[in-house]
């Protein structure tokens, strides 16, 4: 099936090549009135119309069963997805930025399915396209067999082609190299209260605390993400190796379904959750880019372990540090802190051994005071000056104990 799949990509990029010819230009437009999801041939029929043909690729993800389909590039505005769904063999459709120049299209299954046959058809005469895809029910096992993302040219995993040099640790002589996460992006929008995403204004806060930083010197940062673009949790560990981060700092703002919590949390790696991280990285991670200036490839697990414990036992005190720092700094504006505002968990964008890592949570978007904070640019600023504060305060601590640490 694959290779019917990728065979399908192939053609189509000859039929867009006499489309261009033709002049056919920009974003292709979802005709609603064409498109569904529904239950059909034994499975399920999915059926995108478009303006025009573009190229695309499919493949299916287990735990849970998804089937992704990936377009370059598609206009969702004003698309639906929930009305997209006719029958109970799917339970979501989620629609949206994927990567620059990239759109995605995830459809939750209601069971394991696999792709039986897929294919886009070009008119002629209007460049219209309509594209077709049929799952049928397998077994929890084949699906899970035939799961993940095909290698395609240009869709390399993650850090590769990536590696980093060894950064010396910050003696506080040069920039503080900070690279900031806005949480979330493209097709994930992270937490959703009337009518606001998390990922829009956690890209808002970024761009607000990187003017912040650089207005006030000494900081050198780097953005994850500086548009609405999905940007996997491995890739943004492996843009601060590229970078040759100092320290990596994650931004996000939760949502509750029950309770009343409120204000700022700022979380670090916890202890049970290192030794999964480590494991973790040596699965899915480009092995010449888990430790800047060490290519683990070609080690096995037990050696690429030892070797990310060593680089935690220097890191991770630093990222406690750190972690303080930030919550000292927000506590003397008399900005709203979390009941517990330090806490440990095993994000995985903490997990890498090299680089100090924290995430903060700005405040609960299920907290009407909170979310009237994220919305106020005045709060905003003040929040950005506070950690501005507290990143001066660390920097100048963690030089001080540079000297004191065995390299």
């Amino acid at each position: 099936m694959i290779r019917i799949v990728l065979a399908g990509l192939l053609g189509l990029w000859a039929g867009l090549a006499m489309a261009q010819a033709r002049d056919f230009s920009g974003l292709a437009r979802v005709d609603m009135q064409a498109s569904e999801v529904r239950a059909g041939e034994g499975g399920v029929v999915i059926a995108l119309g478009l303006s025009q043909g573009v190229p695309y690729r499919i493949f299916t993800l287990d735990a849970p069963e998804r089937l992704v389909l990936d377009f370059r590039e598609v206009d969702w505005s004003g698309v639906e997805p929930g009305a997209l769904i006719a029958g109970a063999a799917v339970k979501d459709v989620r629609v949206g930025g994927f990567r620059p120049g990239w759109s995605r299209m995830v459809v939750d299954l209601a069971g394991p399915m696999a792709v039986t046959r897929a294919g886009m058809k070009i008119d002629d005469l209007s460049g219209a396209a309509r594209l077709e895809v049929v799952l049928n029910p397998v077994s929890a096992e084949a699906f899970a067999a035939g799961a993940g993302a095909p290698a395609l040219p240009g869709w390399e995993a993650p850090g590769r082609g990536l590696k980093s040099e060894k950064r010396p640790r910050q003696r506080g002589e040069a920039p503080l190299v900070v690279v900031l996460d806005p949480g979330h992006g493209g097709i994930d929008p992270g937490a959703e209260v009337d009518g606001m995403a998390e990922k829009d204004m956690m890209l808002i806060f970024a761009l607000e605390l990187k003017e912040e930083l650089v207005r006030a010197g000494g900081f050198d940062v780097v953005l994850t993400r500086e548009d609405d673009s999905f940007v996997s949790l491995e890739r943004r560990v492996a843009i601060a190796h590229r970078m040759g981060a100092d320290l990596f700092l994650s931004l996000h703002a939760d949502a509750l379904s029950e309770g009343r919590a409120h204000g700022a949390t700022v979380y670090t790696l916890s202890d049970s959750a290192s030794d999964e991280a480590s494991a973790a990285l040596a699965e899915r991670h480009n092995r010449a880019d888990m430790l800047a200036g060490i290519d683990l490839s070609g080690k096995d697990d037990v050696v690429a372990d030892v070797l990310m414990d060593l680089a935690r036992m220097e890191t991770q005190p630093r990222a406690e540090r750190l972690a303080d720092e930030i919550r000292a700094a927000i506590a003397a504006r008399g900005l709203p802190l979390h009941s517990r505002p330090l806490r440990h968990a095993g994000f995985s964008v903490l997990k890498s051994p090299d680089i100090p890592s924290v995430l903060l949570e700005l405040g609960f978007m299920s907290s009407p005071r909170d979310l009237a904070n994220l919305a106020d640019p005045s709060w905003r600023a003040g929040m950005a000056e506070a950690l501005r504060e507290g990143l001066d305060t660390w920097r100048d601590a963690d030089a001080a104990a540079a000297d004191l640490v065995r390299q």
